[in-house]
């Protein structure tokens, strides 16, 4: 009678034991199919701020259009006809106005700026996605093309996200230089950090693989990264830094974060990164 009990007892955690195994299984189904569907709301977030305080230009700008799957709302600032030009590429997050304090020191540099919006983003129509945004960068080379401005008198300057859409356009042309502000190896690997237990090879739509297109750039590139990046970790900054095989600077801040302080020494390594292009 005893034996019989036991037996049963068994019987019953085995299937306790079962159903709880199918159970983790199922929500741990759900969760793939959840970050499957719903990844680019997670990457992207056009309506977030998470920059410094805008504040108001200090310098006249042209607003203009780029013309890519949707049109592209921009702003351009055109100091001299024979500076170089900025490209910037902004991150995944905010809009035009959340980079003022960054084009406001771009105004004070020898330098000419182009900075538009990707689609989605300020108000554009369309939604994000690697292809997408490769597009829309491409397009607004071409504007800048369309306005007599060469690719070796361009410099790319990606922010986070941006790095990565400005080292896909630099595999295929020659700019004068690309200026890489918290940049990461790749999204599959950046994503694993934040979710070890999901299968996000076989996940990701947006895989922005940067480190291999990294040497197929032949521009000099400047790499600046904060130490205490919570968000893009700085050993993969150090890690495009040091596989680049190219002419290469850098600028690796102890104190700083994701959203590096655009301090007087930032400042100087990017107007000498830009005078040793001249």
């Amino acid at each position: 009678m005893i034996n019989k009990k036991m037996t049963l007892t068994n019987i019953l955690l085995l299937i306790l034991i079962i159903y709880m195994k199918l159970l983790i299984l199922i929500i741990y189904m759900f969760i793939c199919i959840f970050i499957f569907f719903y990844q680019r709301n997670l990457l992207y977030h056009p309506g977030e701020n998470n920059y410094l305080d805008e504040g108001p230009l200090n310098h006249k700008i042209e607003k203009v259009f780029i013309n890519s799957e949707s049109s592209l709302v921009g702003w351009h600032f055109q100091k001299n006809e024979n500076y170089k030009t900025i490209l910037l590429f902004h991150g995944n997050a905010g809009k035009l106005d959340n980079r003022i304090y960054k084009l406001n020191e771009f105004s004070k540099m020898n330098v000419n700026y182009l900075i538009f919006a990707y689609r989605g983003f300020s108000g554009n129509d369309g939604k994000p996605s690697e292809i997408g945004l490769y597009e829309d960068a491409l397009a607004a080379k071409k504007w800048l093309n369309s306005k007599k401005i060469e690719d070796k008198n361009i410099i790319l300057y990606g922010e986070s996200l941006g790095t990565a859409i400005a080292l896909n356009l630099a595999q295929d042309y020659s700019f004068s230089g690309v200026i890489l502000e918290s940049p990461f190896t790749s999204m599959e690997i950046l994503a694993k950090s934040y979710y070890p237990y999901l299968p996000v090879k076989y996940l990701l739509k947006d895989k922005y693989n940067s480190i291999s297109k990294l040497n197929k750039n032949t521009s000099p590139i400047l790499v600046m990264h904060g130490m205490k990046d919570k968000i893009v970790p700085f050993k993969m900054g150090k890690e495009i830094y040091d596989k680049f095989n190219g002419k290469k600077s850098s600028f690796f801040v102890e104190n700083d974060d994701h959203m590096m302080d655009f301090n007087e020494n930032l400042i100087n390594s990017i107007e000498l990164f830009i005078t040793e292009l001249n």
